[in-house]
């Protein structure tokens, strides 16, 4: 651009009536029309110029969208569309301008869906999301998760329609993955919760045993006495049917003492029906502990956990030990009997493993309620847990038995149960030596 200004020279023949003064005034004005006109002139290809960049920067924006973008006209003609719409159609942007958008789709329903879309006079100005197919270049039905927003003119109506669509099958594709692997990991903490959960029976077989002892002694006692007086009867009724003497079947009665026989038998058949209903009940609570959990969740006593997982972890023990366990009223919270039952006994199996070498060994454990949670607190009088394993405790496979008597996997598995409950399970030394786990869970 010339900012060169033209001369100006005054007339070699004053007009009549005009003196040099006038000349100069309309030489000045005439100065600062041109000054005017050029710095105009400067400030529009400043705004040229800032007008394209903001063209490029929109360019570059629809170029690198990885959405499918198309704008129509109020017919639903294309007007423009971005490279990826390009690309998935298989056509220069040229040839789709013009075209309706109806081209573009795979289907009679979603041509009819665009059509309401772009046809709705109360359209929502932040736009509603459609789900069309759309026809790649080889003919191919896309699906398309399309988002219809109205192009509103100058004078507030609607000129057009704004079309920005995400292909979904690579979402599809990495949901039903995400979700398979989800199940996958569900199944594999379940197997892993189970495993741990065997581990923990097969430390209570000793304790089983000697608890089924008894009641199938007291039962097979019973039975045999149940045979010899099922003998003796029969005995003194083919008496009784072959006719015998009255003399000779007294005197039979009385050798048999048919009387104390009978009046011994009721007790029999309770006590025989009672060691049963006690083997029954050890039976049937190694079946529920061991039984695969369902995540239904139920109100749950925890003094009845507490005691269960007491009376059985102490039947594992060679040696028994002392256990500070008061019970109290019932606390109930909301969660799986079985998972937290074996909570309490790996709490439990690691107190006295704890205590093991301990002269006198002893375990507390208590329970309280405050601000809506159910509070049970464990203390041992063992070692203590080193501070170095604190932050350590809880992390799977982390454990300081020897090679062979531990998993690693009790409290870290325990933790993971109690978060699920929505409770918190913490550990820490006791001011008075020892270590103390706190175990804390939302009531009922």
């Amino acid at each position: 651009m010339s900012t060169e200004r033209p001369s100006s020279p005054l007339p070699s023949d004053p007009m009549e009536g005009v003196d040099e003064s006038t000349w100069m005034d309309v030489i000045q004005k005439m100065d600062e029309v041109y000054t005017r006109l050029i710095d105009d002139e400067v400030e529009l290809e400043k705004k040229n110029a800032e007008l394209e960049q903001s063209q490029q920067f929109i360019f570059s924006v629809l170029t690198s969208m990885s959405d499918v973008l198309v704008v129509c006209d109020a017919n639903g003609l294309i007007e423009q569309a971005n490279a990826a719409l390009c690309e998935l159609a298989g056509k220069p942007e040229e040839q789709l301008r013009g075209q309706t958008l109806y081209t573009l789709l795979a289907d009679a329903q979603s041509q009819e869906l665009a059509r309401a879309a772009m046809e709705k006079a109360d359209a929502p100005r932040a736009g509603e999301g459609i789900e069309l197919n759309l026809l790649d270049r080889t003919g191919q039905s896309v699906s398309v998760d399309a988002n219809c927003t109205p192009r509103i003119g100058d004078k507030g109506r609607r000129v057009g329609t704004v079309w920005v669509g995400r292909p979904t099958a690579e979402l599809k594709r990495a949901y039903h993955e995400m979700r398979a692997a989800h199940e996958a990991l569900k199944r594999t903490q379940q197997q892993l919760l189970h495993s741990e959960k065997m581990a923990s029976l097969g430390q209570l077989v000793a304790g089983v045993a000697h608890e089924l002892n008894n009641p199938i002694s007291f039962v097979l006692g019973n039975v045999h006495a149940l045979r010899k007086y099922s003998d003796r009867l029969q005995a003194y009724m083919a008496a009784m049917h072959a006719g015998l003497p009255e003399a000779e079947l007294d005197a039979m009665r009385k050798k048999l003492r048919i009387e104390h026989l009978l009046a011994d038998l009721p007790s029999l058949i309770e006590g025989t029906l009672e060691g049963a209903q006690r083997t029954a009940d050890i039976v049937h609570g190694l079946k529920r502990f061991s039984a695969m959990d369902s995540e239904e969740r139920k109100p749950v006593n925890l003094v009845d956990v507490i005691e269960r997982a007491v009376h059985w972890v102490q039947k594992g023990l060679s040696t028994p030990i002392d256990v500070q366990w008061a019970g109290g009223e019932p606390c109930t919270v909301m969660g799986s009997a079985g998972q937290l039952q074996q909570v309490m006994m790996n709490l439990l199996q690691n107190g006295f493993d704890a205590v093991g070498q301990h002269a006198a060994p002893r375990i507390w454990v208590g329970i309280g309620q405050a601000d809506g949670m159910a509070r049970v607190v464990l203390r041992d009088n063992g070692p203590g847990i080193p501070p170095e394993h604190l932050l350590r405790i809880f992390d799977p496979f982390f454990t300081t038995k020897p090679v062979g008597k531990g998993t690693g996997l009790g409290l870290s598995i325990s933790y993971g149960i109690v978060e699920q409950h929505g409770g918190r399970l913490s550990a820490r030394n006791a001011e008075d030596g020892g270590a103390e786990f706190v175990l804390e869970l939302p009531l009922a």
